[in-house]
């Protein structure tokens, strides 16, 4: 990732995400990906992806490199994401 502005995507459900999440990150669940390709098109910055355990995130960025969205990256678990945040290691 580079020194640009980043913003976390959690692809996990609307009640996972209220159990706990990356502060400041966007929701948008797995399955409703597809609908909002141009939201995250519109992103300026990378994109890091997170999960419950990578799986999601994984298959997330999957599907946004096949629509053309390059600066993505597959942070895992949100847990590990929000860890190399506070630590500033992202």
């Amino acid at each position: 990732m580079s020194a640009k502005k980043m913003t976390v995507v959690d692809v996990r459900s609307r009640e996972e995400y209220a159990s706990g999440h990356v502060v400041d990150s966007l929701n948008i669940p797995l399955n409703e990906l597809p609908a909002n390709i141009d939201k995250l098109k519109a992103i300026d910055g990378d994109i890091v992806l997170c999960c419950a355990s990578g799986m999601r995130s994984s298959m997330a960025r999957q599907i946004l490199m096949q629509q053309g969205i390059s600066n993505v990256a597959d942070g895992g678990p949100w847990t590990s994401v929000q860890y190399q945040i506070v630590n500033n290691l992202m």
